[in-house]
């Protein structure tokens, strides 16, 4: 254990640009007992992992940045100018390895501006990249089938959930899986959007990928096919003792409508009680999830937002659609941003009771702008959000009512993956319902 334990303070000690060193066969230094329940992860996405991420519009505006005046007090002045085209210079004339673009030396500066603010949620997006985005918010994308949020504390991306159905499933991959390696190209340092980039690729294609996973001796490398794969953001299904059971996997465009309908067949199906499912869920839209809460919520404050110079915008349920049904509440460490939110609100008003183990902790609010003509953008960390009754949980998280750590050993162990914790919730709805 203590040898596993090294391997990741090593992870956590490294400087900028410092990999970690892959022995294999050595079985040193891999793993320690516990070792995601003990730290911090982060972001949102379906096998782009967009973890935690609120994203609230695309600006529609457009500038001309050729008519942009050169200021002396920016950081951008005539020898920081000067300094760049130095550098241009001396990477033309000396860089051995391969051709580089000038539209590649272009879009690293642009990426390594984003990258000075050290927030893991700011990024600079390519046109390309953009439209693959906002592509995947609708539900259908080319993967694996994963969601992939970006573990903060070792600079890896790591599995939150997988899709039903997928390549990700069928490879037996596992949340809380850490991806040391895409196709023999390290994924430590870089960002939830170039790691995806690796991930994804044309349908029928494969993708190599070396997985660090707790209680492994070693590192796994899994071949994938990748196709095309829809993600149903929503399930639905009746359980025993008529209690209806919905999962949220994230909040996109397409979860709204999914969530009403499964939120009417729980109605239809007279269910005594619902079990909302937010486990693994890494976020997604602002907007999303203020319409799903609206849904479920008493008049009032849903969630309220405060920027740099102490704006505040505020968004609230109008209690016309109020649950009436007893509700039970599934969270984890991999839930995240608006999940959150959602959890937090129904904490707040106390309509719903949590169980599970602390959520991740993102209590801030990003938006993507894109001011620029070529189509590329920008996602900027802009406010702090707050649930109703006040609180931040940026790094803190949401405690459960009810504590109850997920038993992966017997989960992972058995073909019948008896879930603890889902047992715990129906156990905690059985008493509310009389049951």
């Amino acid at each position: 254990m203590d040898q596993n334990q090294n391997y990741f303070d090593n992870i956590n000690n490294m400087q900028p640009g410092q990999l970690p060193q892959k022995e294999k066969g050595s079985g040193k230094g891999l793993f320690f007992a516990g070792l995601v329940s003990g730290i911090a992860v982060a972001l949102l996405a379906v096998a782009i992992g967009w973890a935690a991420m609120e994203i609230n519009k695309i600006a529609e505006s457009r500038s001309d940045v050729s008519k942009v005046e050169l200021d002396e007090d920016s950081a951008l002045d005539s020898n920081t100018i000067k300094k760049l085209q130095a550098l241009e210079a001396t990477i033309e004339k000396y860089f051995f390895l391969h051709e580089v673009t000038d539209e590649e030396l272009r879009e690293g500066i642009f990426k390594g501006l984003l990258a000075s603010l050290d927030d893991p949620y700011s990024e600079y997006y390519t046109a390309e990249e953009l439209n693959s985005m906002m592509e995947q918010t609708q539900g259908i994308y080319y993967g694996i089938g994963a969601y992939v949020q970006l573990d903060t504390s070792t600079g890896l991306p790591k599995i939150s959930g997988v899709i039903a159905g997928s390549p990700a499933e069928e490879a037996k991959l596992r949340a809380d899986d850490l991806i040391y390696e895409v196709d023999g190209t390290s994924t430590y340092g870089l960002s939830l959007t170039e790691a995806v980039a690796l991930i994804k690729g044309p349908e029928g294609t494969t993708v190599d990928i070396t997985l660090i996973r707790e209680g492994e001796s070693d590192y796994m490398t899994l071949t994938l096919t990748r196709r095309k794969v829809e993600s149903p953001t929503v399930e639905f299904s009746m359980l025993e003792d008529d209690m209806a059971y919905i999962r949220v996997t994230e909040f996109d465009d397409v979860t709204v409508d999914q969530f009403a309908e499964a939120l009417a067949m729980a109605r239809g199906s007279n269910a005594g009680g619902i079990i909302l499912d937010l486990r693994g869920n890494p976020g997604g839209n602002l907007m999303a999830v203020v319409d799903m809460c609206n849904m479920i919520l008493p008049e009032g404050m849903i969630v309220y937002t405060e920027d740099k110079y102490g704006n505040r915008s505020e968004y609230k349920s109008d209690g016309k659609h109020e649950l009436e049904l007893p509700l039970v509440v599934l969270v984890d460490m991999n839930s995240a941003s608006a999940a959150e939110i959602m959890a937090g609100a129904i904490k707040d008003y106390g309509i719903g009771t949590l169980v599970g183990t602390t959520t991740f902790g993102k209590g801030i609010v990003q938006q993507i702008m894109s001011p620029f003509r070529d189509g590329s953008a920008i996602k900027l960390t802009i406010s702090a959000y707050y649930t109703p009754n006040g609180n931040n949980i940026h790094g803190i998280g949401i405690v459960p009512d009810v504590v109850c750590e997920f038993d992966g050993t017997a989960y992972y162990g058995s073909e019948d993956h008896p879930d603890n914790q889902l047992e715990k919730a129906k156990e905690v709805l059985r008493e509310k319902i009389g049951r």
